[in-house]
C-alpha cells in the first residue's frame, strides 16, 4: 500500500506519522518549520509484505527510504547465483544512502518481517544539506552507521564456529532493543546472512533449543538465554 503524506504531515504526526522515526531519531528531526513551509515533495508511505521487494541492484536511485518498522535484508548476488545477506536494515535505519551520490542501488533491498517505509526524495535531502548544517551532519551519521554495521557483518557474523556465529545473530537481533525475545527468520536466509550452509543453520538452531538457549514463547517467538549465548559468541 503507498500512501502519500506531505512534509508538513510527517512534522505534525498526522497520517500515522505521530511515532514515525522521520520525525523523532533521522534526518528531519531537527528542521524548523519554516524550512518545511517551502518544502512541496510528498513522502511516498509503504507497506510492504514479506518476501517483496523495495528496490534492486542496478535500479536507479532518487530515493532514500527510512524504515518505520519491521526488517529488510541486503542482498548480493555471487557469480555463482548463490546469494549473500550483507546487513539488516531495522526501524529507524536509512537505506539507500548511495542514491545522495548519484548511484545505482548497490544490493536488493528485500522484506524479511512486514515493513513500512517512507521514500525521501534525493532532490529533497540535497538541497536541504546545503543550507542546514545540522541535517548536513545527520547524513554524515548515518553514513557512519551503516559502516559500522557493515564492518560488525564482517568480523562479527563471518568469523568464527557456526555456534558463534548464530549466537551473535541472535544477540545483534535483540541489541538495543531493551528486550530478550525476537522472532527467527527462514534458515536459508540465516545461512545466508552468516555464510554457512541452510543445514549446519537448522542444526545449530535445534542444537540452541535443546539446551533452553533458546525457548519458543509463541510460534515463531523466542525467548533468548543471553548470558549462555554471550558465553558461546565469545569463546
Amino acid at each position: 500500500m503507498v500512501k502519500n503524506v506531505s512534509f508538513n504531515d510527517a512534522r505534525d504526526g498526522v497520517a500515522d506519522c505521530l511515532k514515525c522515526s522521520l520525525r523523532e531519531s533521522v534526518l528531519f528531526a531537527k528542521l524548523k518549520d519554516e524550512v518545511f513551509e517551502q518544502l512541496h515533495d510528498p513522502i511516498d508511505q509503504y507497506t510492504l509484505p514479506v518476501g517483496s521487494t523495495l528496490y534492486r541492484t542496478g535500479d536507479e536511485g532518487g530515493r532514500m527510504y527510512t524504515v518505520r518498522s519491521g526488517i529488510l535484508k541486503l542482498v548480493q548476488y555471487l557469480p555463482d547465483g548463490s546469494q549473500r545477506i550483507v546487513r539488516l536494515i531495522r526501524s529507524t535505519d536509512i537505506t539507500g544512502l548511495e542514491s545522495i551520490l548519484g548511484e545505482t542501488y548497490q544490493h536488493d533491498a528485500v522484506v524479511l518481517q512486514e515493513t513500512e517505509v517512507c521514500a525521501l526524495p534525493v532532490r529533497v535531502v540535497e538541497n536541504l544539506s546545503k543550507d542546514n548544517p545540522a541535517l548536513h551532519r545527520e547524513l554524515l551519521n548515518r553514513w557512519q552507521r551503516a559502516l559500522n554495521e557493515a564492518d560488525a557483518w564482517l568480523t562479527e557474523l563471518s568469523t568464527g564456529s557456526a555456534k558463534q556465529r548464530v549466537a551473535r545473530l541472535l544477540l545483534r537481533l535483540v541489541k538495543d532493543t531493551q528486550e530478550s525475545q525476537c522472532s527467527l527468520f527462514a534458515r536459508e536466509d540465516m545461512g545466508a546472512m552468516l555464510g554457512i550452509t541452510t543445514e549446519t543453520a537448522s542444526r545449530t538452531i535445534a542444537e540452541f533449543k535443546r539446551q533452553s538457549l533458546l525457548v519458543e514463547t509463541t510460534p515463531n517467538q523466542f525467548l533468548l538465554d543471553i548470558p549462555n549465548l554471550q558465553r558461546i559468541a565469545e569463546d
